[in-house]
């Protein structure tokens, strides 16, 4: 069993009560980890420590080129022990091997872009009106950065928070999920062997109502970052009010994907089956709501169900594994509530709706990939985020019957729509209302496109340069080199 501790103000400590967390392997419950469980007085001693090293460690006016290279040298860093983050990464989640993969080698780039972004941006000269005098912008990091990160994509999440931070100068005090923190604890060992100084990185784990809640409240953090649910996003902006920090909130999405009947039909089935069942489903921009055609309905909803029928559980190790079980007992709880919601609320349940009978599988937290038709807009498991292998089906007539379904919804993080003809791209893409939109592809995302959502699905955008910006703060300097009296007042 791996034994981990927690990293503040350069050191690894344990909790100061001593308790420690179990850390649970999805796919069969065993202990795998055990990590401090940590509360506020730990979270206090790590936002003094990123304090100190913002105020008087010198690392906001470190120079952004070597700013830069340390950022680089941890994707690096991370690139040399991409195995090993991908096995721990599967092993905290549940999700295949291959996909652990293909998010180290994302969180290696991450670094990598914003490292390269770190030196670029040198403010902007501004014409100023009043003869004799300059003015310009400039950026300037804008402190310490609480970041609380999921338990779907531990790493990823993380490296969208803690790259662009870093590479703008800010000290990072780092919460991850309690359920899923090892590769965070792996990367906050890498960034001590790049050699970041003392209190620039810190990563405290415990529950978000004790390390999450303080990081919130502190008068001496100034940025608040978040990805999870909106009911714990709507707290840390009450929370945030307390010093008015600045808050970034990515709360994830009900994203609807759009089938008209001219769309290409092979392709819209794999890419629908795409959309959902990575990770189990468990992915802020699942296209779990699934909009038909009525001309194409009858026969997308019945090759879905014969592929669906065909997806492989198992183990994250296995090669044949095409879908790992949900994340924690929690989780899977929460996933079989809304199979049952559906259920009671007349949707047509077409296939799963329960766990496994596999024997091999009755010690994992696996739920089967469940298809509902015949569903409603005003239907619980239309609108609110299942988050897991559920996907429920609408048929509409019109575009315009399209577009105002997709919109009805309090997220707007993402959606996706499949049409070949290109008058209605141009019309259904504007007329969409999420931050994300993708046309006859769903789920892409690179570093260079900012991405995050219209309405509650969050505030702000990570990733590219918006990313960056999100980490600093604008200051104008005006200089008058030739300053008259006014004689105004008194003379």
């Amino acid at each position: 069993m791996i034994r981990k501790k927690m990293y503040i103000d350069g050191e690894w400590v344990a909790a100061d009560s001593g308790k420690e967390r179990e850390i649970l392997n999805p796919f069969d419950s065993s202990v795998i980890a055990s990590v401090p469980e940590a509360g506020r007085g730990e979270t206090r001693r790590a936002i003094a420590a990123a304090r100190r090293a913002f105020d008087e460690g010198g690392w906001p006016q470190t120079p952004a080129a070597e700013r830069a290279r340390l950022v680089f040298k941890l994707a690096e860093l991370i690139e040399r022990d991409h195995e090993e983050l991908a096995r721990l990464e599967s092993l905290d989640t549940g999700k295949t091997v291959e996909e652990s993969r293909w998010d180290m080698d994302d969180i290696a780039g991450i670094f990598r872009y914003f490292a390269g972004l770190a030196d670029k941006d040198g403010g902007e000269v501004i014409e100023s009106p009043v003869p004799d005098t300059t003015s310009y912008v400039m950026r300037e990091p804008v402190g310490v950065c609480g970041q609380i990160s999921p338990w779907n994509y531990p790493l990823l999440q993380a490296s969208w928070k803690m790259a662009p931070a870093l590479a703008a100068g800010c000290t990072v005090v780092m919460k991850p999920s309690e359920i899923t923190p090892l590769t965070t604890i792996k990367v906050t060992e890498l960034a001590e062997e790049a050699g970041f100084p003392k209190g620039v990185v810190n990563t405290v784990l415990g529950p978000g109502a004790e390390v999450g809640a303080e990081l919130s409240e502190s008068h001496d953090v100034d940025l608040i970052s978040f990805t999870g649910g909106i009911e714990t996003g709507k707290t840390i902006m009450r929370a945030a009010t307390g010093n008015v920090k600045k808050v970034a909130l990515e709360l994830g999405g009900k994203n609807p994907n759009i089938i008209f009947d001219d769309a290409d039909f092979d392709l819209a089935v794999d890419y629908a089956l795409n959309g959902v069942f990575f990770h189990a489903g468990q992915i802020c921009s699942a296209g779990a709501r699934i909009l038909v055609q009525e001309g194409i309905h009858d026969r997308f909803v019945e090759e879905l169900r014969k592929r669906m029928e065909r997806i492989k559980l198992g183990n994250g190790f296995d090669d044949d594994t095409q879908m790992g079980p949900l994340t924690s007992a929690e989780h899977l709880a929460k996933v079989e509530a809304y199979g049952e919601i559906g259920k009671k609320e007349g949707a047509k349940l077409l296939l799963g709706g329960c766990r496994p009978d596999d024997e091999a599988l009755k010690d994992g937290y696996f739920y089967m990939p469940t298809l509902f038709s015949d569903c409603e807009n005003d239907m619980r498991i239309v609108q609110e985020e299942t988050f897991g292998p559920i996907i429920t089906i609408e048929k509409f007539s019109t575009e315009e019957e399209a577009v105002t379904r997709a919109n009805s919804t309090v997220y707007g993080l993402s959606a996706g729509f499949w049409t070949n003809d290109p008058n209605r791209i141009e019309r259904v893409s504007k007329a969409l209302r999420f931050g994300t939109v993708w046309i006859n592809d769903f789920n892409v995302y690179f570093v260079q496109a900012p991405w995050g959502g219209y309405k509650q699905s969050g505030l702000g955008r990570e990733l590219g340069r918006m990313g960056l910006e999100e980490y600093t703060e604008v200051k104008h300097v005006y200089r008058n080199h030739a300053t008259k009296a006014l004689n105004w007042f008194g003379a």
